[in-house]
């Protein structure tokens, strides 16, 4: 049975949960649908739904996996209604850096496309992992799988990542020596 806090004490933390990580469900949530706009909602549902069920959140420390979870659900609902557009990676990750030169730029952007390539199933883990920072077990808790699943499906997202990267380079080293 979950603890019961007063009002004040429920608000105080459901405050800090929200100052805490409405970020980076916002970036996820950019991420997941592609939208902002639509992100911005999903923020704002998830919210509303954390804050009906503040009280069974037993820990802490699980919070941001816990928010998640939520979000991904409120996605999901909205995806049963609407079928979303594609996401464009660059509104999310690693915007241009002032410093970059065009080869880099470049490079970038063809890893970008390289992860969007990806099948769902390993791009989402990784994209938790790196864009999120998430640990296995807090992927593994919002996307309801075994961290060993989502230990398997980041290291072949990488796996796939790099043979791509090979593959390319070959045909660079090809194309150059012709």
């Amino acid at each position: 049975m979950p603890v019961m806090f007063g009002k004040f004490d429920r608000k105080k933390r459901f405050d800090t949960l929200a100052r805490l990580y409405s970020d980076d469900l916002f970036r996820f949530g950019v991420w997941l649908c592609g939208d902002r706009t639509l992100a911005d909602d999903l923020v704002q549902e998830t919210f509303i739904r954390a804050w009906k069920a503040l009280d069974s959140l037993k820990d802490v420390s699980a919070a941001k996996s816990w928010l998640i979870t939520i979000l991904r659900r409120e996605y999901a609902r909205t995806f049963e209604r609407k079928v979303p557009p594609l996401v464009n990676i660059d509104d999310v990750i690693g915007l241009e850096q002032p410093d970059e030169s065009p080869e880099q730029r470049l490079e970038k952007a063809h890893f970008r496309e390289r992860i969007m390539q990806l099948e769902p199933k390993y791009r989402e883990p990784l994209m938790l992992q790196t864009l999120m920072g998430m640990a296995i077990s807090e992927i593994a808790e919002s996307l309801e799988l075994t961290e060993s699943a989502v230990m398997t499906r980041v290291f072949r997202a990488r796996a796939q990542l790099k043979e791509r990267q090979q593959k390319e380079d070959r045909l660079e080293s090809r194309a150059t020596h012709e």
